[in-house]
């Protein structure tokens, strides 16, 4: 049986371990924090989402980046201050552009291939974590980002997925509690939405029932591989550790590209910071005024989840601000200025705010594969999407690894 070592505890990490545990691997997470799902991994927007698929990469959205670097609120928000990493990132995100529509569609495919894993994978382990079956509902103000969407909605569908143009009154009568003036709006009713958090400590649990090994606290400072294996040290607050592994799959986040950098591989990542609030319904009127279906409000650039009755989670905003985890208030009011003017009889009053840092690659889509070394592998960079991918691309690096050391097998 293969040892291998998984750096990293956050949605990939964990599906990783559970794919290889599942083919028959010896497998040890390595992870900084105390606990799995303590980084992006702990309180994103909740959307399993194929219908946001589209990447970035399109002159429209360089435009309103540039119209937005002088508000504090917007959406998208680029800190001017010049480093080589982030402008050289911004130059490749930018040479991507011609790749628009390739990657879209790729990413829809994906994101629809790594649904049904991800449902198999809870209803197999009996993992909790506030399912919403309930469909996605993209909202427009106005005609312009209603036609932008159309031309979007064509890829989305080339890549696969089953979503249509709703009226306002139908839009209405998919969530009731939806209030306001809308030109016209999207809906896919094969999306869902849940608790990443809940689901990645859940799946943890389960990857300890197939023995795998976690190791908390360990912050990694050298990782080298040769024919003989990896060599993976970190450091447990003053004592030194290793680890000698067969393989090495790096799931990272964030901190992938310094990791790939020991190994000679280059992994261009950029931690793309985004906003969330969660919302505690403490009373009936709140349960009732806040919507059940998944919105996503293109004006504001906003994202909602239902989690259970009394949690309603809203997130937003892309910061390039490096490794910058600093919850700002005047990032986290807007959302709730969202949720107070949309939805004025959900109170407010408890309010827990978050902030985590997307680990984005230039051309939107994960590395997944191999490194320069035959023993180390990737499965991370997922972006805006890791709850989303998640599933299917541990399922991919885990088949790679298989393939490597027993040949091609059918399915």
């Amino acid at each position: 049986m293969s040892n291998i070592a998984v750096i990293g505890s956050g949605i990939t990490g964990v599906t990783t371990a559970y794919a290889l545990a599942s083919r028959g691997y010896s497998v040890t997470v390595l992870d900084r924090q105390r606990y799995p799902a303590m980084d992006t991994s702990f309180a994103n927007g909740g959307q399993l989402s194929a219908s946001n698929a589209e990447v970035w990469n399109n002159t429209g959205t360089i435009i309103k980046g540039l119209k937005w670097m002088l508000r504090k609120d917007a959406p998208l928000l680029l800190n001017p201050s010049p480093t080589f990493h982030k402008y050289s990132w911004l130059a490749e995100f930018v040479a991507q552009i011609p790749h628009y529509r390739r990657n879209t569609i790729e990413t829809t495919r994906l994101a629809i291939a790594a649904r049904q894993h991800l449902f198999d994978l809870a209803a197999r382990e009996g993992i909790a974590f506030d399912l919403e079956r309930r469909g996605i509902l993209h909202v427009y103000s106005n005609r312009s980002d209603f036609d932008a969407a159309s031309r979007v909605n064509e890829l989305l569908i080339e890549g696969g997925l089953d979503r249509k143009a709703v009226t306002p009154s139908e839009m209405r009568a998919i969530e009731p509690a939806l209030q306001g003036e809308y030109f016209g709006g999207y809906f896919t009713p094969s999306d869902s939405t849940g608790d990443i958090h809940k689901f990645t400590r859940g799946l943890a649990a389960a990857c300890e029932r197939k023995n795998v090994r976690f190791v908390f606290g360990a912050e990694v400072y050298d990782t080298r591989a040769d024919s003989e294996g990896v060599l993976v040290r970190w450091q447990q607050g003053a004592i030194s550790n290793e680890l000698r592994s067969e393989s090495a799959v790096v799931c990272a986040g964030t901190g992938s590209r310094r990791i790939a950098s020991m190994l000679g591989d280059r992994v261009n990542i950029y931690p793309v910071k985004g906003y969330s609030i969660t919302v505690n319904l403490p009373d009936e009127t709140s349960q009732k005024a806040a919507p059940r279906v998944s919105l996503l409000d293109e004006a504001a650039k906003i994202v909602t989840s239902r989690l259970g009755d009394d949690r309603f989670r809203i997130a937003g905003t892309a910061e390039f601000n490096g490794e910058n985890r600093d919850i700002r208030w005047d990032r986290i009011r807007p959302l709730v200025r969202w949720v107070e003017q949309s939805f004025p009889g959900v109170s407010t009053a408890q309010v827990v705010p978050w902030a985590g840092l997307r680990p984005m690659t230039p051309s939107m889509l994960p590395r997944v594969g191999r490194g320069r070394r035959p023993n180390i592998f990737y499965n991370t960079g997922h972006g805006h999407l890791g709850w989303t991918l998640s599933a299917v691309t541990a399922e991919m690096v885990a088949d790679l690894i298989l393939t490597k050391e027993d040949g091609p097998r059918s399915a």
